[in-house]
């Protein structure tokens, strides 16, 4: 399934900071940024799972915030791309 993972982590203090970097390198590990803060993992219940701790525990719940989106299966009919940055093919090979 394809889930859209967004943050926003205050980073006014140098821990913020370390949490933003933090975030990035979790949120890597299970897909691929499409926007600074922004970033679509295709992954299974059990990955869901692993993203979701790891991000509940780098983030601090009462500056940051996290949203994911459920886009499901059929996440190719829900997901519109214009400009820059063509889109990756998530499921393809990721060598040109």
């Amino acid at each position: 399934m394809m889930v859209l993972v967004t943050y926003d982590v205050n980073t006014e203090t140098e821990a913020g900071k370390k949490r933003l970097r933090q975030m990035a390198k979790h949120c890597q590990n299970f897909g691929q940024r499409v926007q600074n803060s922004v970033f679509e993992c295709i992954i299974d219940p059990a990955q869901l799972r692993q993203l979701q701790e790891g991000v509940t525990k780098i983030m601090n719940p009462e500056t940051d915030s996290v949203r994911f989106y459920y886009l499901g299966n059929e996440y190719r009919n829900r997901v519109e791309h214009v400009g820059a940055k063509k889109p990756l093919d998530l499921e393809g090979g990721l060598i040109a």
